[in-house]
C-alpha cells in the first residue's frame, strides 16, 4: 500500500499562485497541518516515509516521520511537481485569461508527468520490499498519476487539499486506486464521471 499525500501549505498556496517546480517552503500553517495530520498515520500500519525532493514536500515528510517515529527513507525525483514554465508564480485566477488552453510556455507534458509518476510508484515499491509507504508529493502530480492508473481524465479530478491522502494498492501486477483525496474510490469515481459529463454538455 502506498499513500500519496499532498504537502502542507506554503505562502504561494495561500496566495493562490501556481508553484510547479518553484521551491517554495512550508509556512507556519503548513507545518501545523503536517503535525495535525500525523496521528492519522500512527498505529503501526505505515512503515516508511518518502517525498519529492522539493523542500515543501520533504519538510512535510520529515515532520510526519518524526511525529510517528517512522524512518524517512529519502526523496524520489519522480515525485516532483509538474513543471509549469512561465506560468509558475502566476495567480491561478489569471491562468485561463493568459493561457486559455493551459499551454504554458515551458510546461512539462501531462502524459510525461503521469508516466514518471507510475515509474516512481514502482521504484518506491521495489525499494521498500512490500512495506506500506507514505509518499509526500504535489497536487497536480498526484492528479496526473491517479488519472493514469484509473483512466479518468485528470481535468475532472477534484482539487487536492494540503495533507489530503490518496491510497493506492499494488495487486495482481498493477496499481489500483483505493481512495482519492480521502474519499473512497468508487464514490470519488462517480463524482469524477459526473464532472466529465457536465463538461461535455457545456462544450
Amino acid at each position: 500500500m502506498l499513500a500519496l499525500i499532498r504537502h502542507g501549505q506554503t505562502d504561494w498556496n495561500f496566495a493562490g499562485r501556481l508553484q510547479g517546480r518553484t521551491d517554495i517552503p512550508l509556512n507556519a500553517v503548513g507545518r501545523a497541518q503536517a503535525r495535525a495530520a500525523a496521528s492519522a498515520y500512527a498505529g503501526g500500519y505505515w512503515e516508511a516515509v518518502v517525498s519529492s525532493p522539493l523542500g515543501r514536500a520533504r519538510e512535510t515528510a520529515e515532520i510526519l516521520a518524526d511525529a510517528i517515529d517512522l524512518p524517512f527513507t529519502g526523496t524520489y525525483d519522480e515525485l516532483i511537481e509538474q513543471e509549469f514554465g512561465e506560468a509558475e508564480g502566476v495567480a491561478v485566477s489569471e491562468l485561463s485569461t493568459r493561457w486559455p488552453d493551459r499551454a504554458f510556455p515551458g510546461k512539462e507534458a501531462d502524459h510525461e508527468v503521469a508516466a514518471r509518476g507510475v515509474r516512481g510508484l514502482h521504484r518506491i515499491a521495489l525499494d521498500h520490499d512490500g512495506r506500506h509507504v507514505l509518499a509526500i508529493a504535489h497536487g497536480t502530480f498526484i492528479r496526473q498519476t491517479l488519472s493514469s492508473i484509473s483512466g479518468h481524465d485528470a481535468r475532472h479530478y477534484p482539487r487536492f487539499d494540503n495533507l489530503s491522502s490518496s491510497v493506492l494498492q499494488f495487486a495482481n501486477a498493477e496499481w489500483h486506486v483505493r481512495t482519492v483525496a480521502d474519499v473512497p474510490y468508487l464514490e470519488a469515481a462517480l463524482a469524477i464521471e459526473r464532472r466529465a459529463a457536465e463538461a461535455q454538455q457545456a462544450a
